[in-house]
């Protein structure tokens, strides 16, 4: 009885000294996190005018270095290179040590000049959620295994020159918030996405193809950038679903088929279109509220919808319009409540404009190369061509 009296003692007596200690002592660092970060240290260098390294001397305690965050003996989060806009960033390439830092939850690098590829044994940070290795010289393929981080949420790999395609294990990715692949040479397909939280999608200025399925986006999506590449198909099934889009720009690309009215009650600014196979004939559920409407460069046609009036820049250059454009436009043009209104490479037939009028220096209008004779001489962008009327014949042979 009395050993085990004295025992007890003994181990309450041990643990209020590990408690005391603890407040004065800091933890020591794992040691394969230390090796780790010897490692990754060894494969980067300061660009010129850089000084991120000066706190790594591995004669202190690593959880100071600048961009090293720890929680107890593990590293928590890794941001390599100094974070203020504008400050030089490193070169090198990112050691498969980094694959050792087991509880690494954010790791980011700054822009710089890394080269090579994206360590595989990134997939081996199972608790990662926040990736972004953007705006460096990233090459190769994205690896497929980062499909094994089941908790991350921002995969950004922005600005590089990773090449193949978007693998379709990262469309499996549960809890993806935003994926940011936009600027690279990737192409092929893109996988649908499963995450129900996936809000911002910026694949814009890549090489990527083919047709996207209706349900390949959740309803959660608030950005979508895709111009740039060379998506096909129609959107008509597609677009509805994402009501909650606050920022959609699907321009240069083929898109065909008709563009779903709907689009255009959308709560976003700017409505970018233009350059794909859009056809059909356009209708707006109620006055477009829109600030910026690019339908431009399309085989849109049908008469001009008066309900795009109050939008404050509308381009509708270079379709296959017809009729007269509605009064409507002329009165909050002239009252300068439209900024921009491009008509110019359509077939319009018509605009009740005072050849006299006077039209806001804020406002710009162009009209030319119509089956009209423009009432009113107005500047136009260069690539209008100097041609002010379309020729007859071909005004007799589109009819829409």
């Amino acid at each position: 009885m009395r050993k085990a009296m004295w025992f007890l003692r003994a181990i309450h007596l041990l643990i209020l000294l590990l408690l005391h200690r603890s407040r004065f002592c800091s933890a020591i660092l794992d040691p394969v996190d230390f090796l780790a970060l010897q490692s990754i240290r060894k494969s980067l260098e300061d660009m010129p005018g850089s000084n991120y390294f000066s706190s790594w001397d591995f004669t202190s305690d690593p959880c100071n270095f600048a961009g090293v965050y720890c929680e107890g003996e593990k590293v928590v989060a890794l941001n390599l290179g100094d974070p203020r806009a504008g400050a030089p960033g490193l070169s090198g390439r990112l050691n498969p040590a980094i694959g050792k830092l087991t509880a690494l939850a954010e790791f980011t690098v700054v822009p710089g000049r890394i080269m090579g590829a994206l360590p595989s044994t990134l997939s081996q940070l199972k608790n990662l959620r926040f990736l972004a290795v953007s705006r460096n010289f990233i090459s190769h393929e994205i690896p497929a295994t980062l499909g094994e981080l089941r908790w991350l949420r921002t995969l950004d790999l922005s600005y590089n020159q990773l090449t193949g395609g978007v693998p379709w294990a990262i469309g499996r990715l549960p809890s993806l918030t935003n994926l940011i692949l936009c600027h690279n040479h990737l192409s092929g397909s893109i996988p649908p996405f499963a995450s129900q939280t996936l809000a911002r999608l910026d694949l814009k200025h890549n090489d990527l193809s083919g047709s996207i399925a209706p349900g390949s986006f959740p309803p959660s999506l608030q950005y979508l950038s895709l111009s740039w590449n060379r998506f096909s198909g129609p959107v008509d099934r597609l677009l509805p679903r994402l009501n909650r889009l606050n920022y959609l720009d699907l321009s240069l690309n083929q898109f065909s088929g008709p563009i779903p009215g709907c689009v255009f009650s959308f709560p976003i600014t700017n409505l970018q279109l233009e350059r794909n196979q859009f056809s059909g004939r356009i209708q707006p559920g109620s006055s477009v509220s829109i600030k910026t409407v690019d339908l431009s460069h399309n085989m849109l046609y049908g008469e001009v919808s008066p309900l795009f009036a109050t939008v404050q820049n509308l381009y509708l250059n270079n379709n296959r319009f017809t009729g007269s454009v509605p009064t409507i436009f002329v009165d909050r043009l002239m009252a300068g409540s439209i900024q921009l209104l491009y008509l110019q490479h359509n077939y319009l037939t018509g605009m009740p404009i005072n050849p006299r009028a006077s039209i806001p220096m804020s406002s710009s209008l162009c009209l030319q190369y119509n089956c009209m004779v423009p009432p009113v001489q107005t500047p136009c962008p260069i690539n209008a061509g100097t041609q002010k009327t379309r020729p007859t014949s071909q005004c007799m042979e589109w009819k829409g």
